[in-house]
């Protein structure tokens, strides 16, 4: 019996983590976004709570990403994220690679991304640990939320609805993230608030 209980424990502690990030509320439209604590590219703290008030969009990134280098060589991203500045609204983006995986990024790093692309976000987020992907069930890179002054969440999904890494697609597209960054700012729903995201799936730690 001994034995058994030895065992049960060890499979317990073992899948535990797993059992809590199951647990773990998937976002919802509608809902208040979940509530995240982070460190930024130039080691200040960040945190969603602080930012009540005032209209946020998070974007994940992974510049080893074609598809994300689509949106920032066509000069897309850095234009929805000035255009999110000019309203007032918060642009935060993170990195979720894992160390040793595409995309990962330390802070000097980051900041160097920043300024060689030309971006535009207010804050740039270190994610190593896949914790705040995890939190929002990010899946690609890009992958939009928008997440309205109430604290609640308005929009999720991807940039675009062309899944294509070609620029020349981009003009043909719907612009889920910008009409969804437009209506929520205006007060009203997104047209489409949940949309399929694309890109390279974000590169969690294993």
């Amino acid at each position: 019996m001994g034995t058994v209980s030895r065992r049960t424990l060890l499979l317990l502690s073992a899948t535990l983590p797993f059992l809590a990030r199951a647990a773990q509320a998937e976002p919802r439209i509608g809902a208040p976004a979940p509530d995240f604590t982070g460190t930024d590219s130039n080691g200040q703290p960040i945190s969603l709570a602080a930012l009540r008030g005032k209209l946020v969009v998070l974007e994940w990134t992974n510049d080893g990403c074609p598809y994300v280098g689509k949106w920032y060589r066509s000069g897309g991203m850095q234009a929805l994220q000035r255009d999110a500045a000019a309203i007032g609204a918060v642009w935060i983006s993170i990195i979720s690679s894992a160390p040793g995986e595409q995309g990962y990024a330390d802070g000097p790093r980051a900041n160097e991304l920043t300024r060689a692309r030309n971006a535009a976000p207010a804050r740039v987020v270190l994610d190593p640990t896949g914790a705040i992907g995890h939190l929002y069930d990010a899946k690609t890179t890009p992958h939009i939320f928008i997440i309205a002054k109430d604290g609640t969440l308005q929009y999720m999904g991807g940039a675009d609805s062309i899944a294509s890494t070609r620029i020349e697609d981009m003009a043909k597209a719907t612009p889920y993230a910008r009409e969804a960054l437009t209506a929520v700012a205006a007060g009203q729903p997104a047209p489409h608030p949940i949309t399929r995201p694309y890109g390279c799936t974000v590169k969690y730690a294993a």
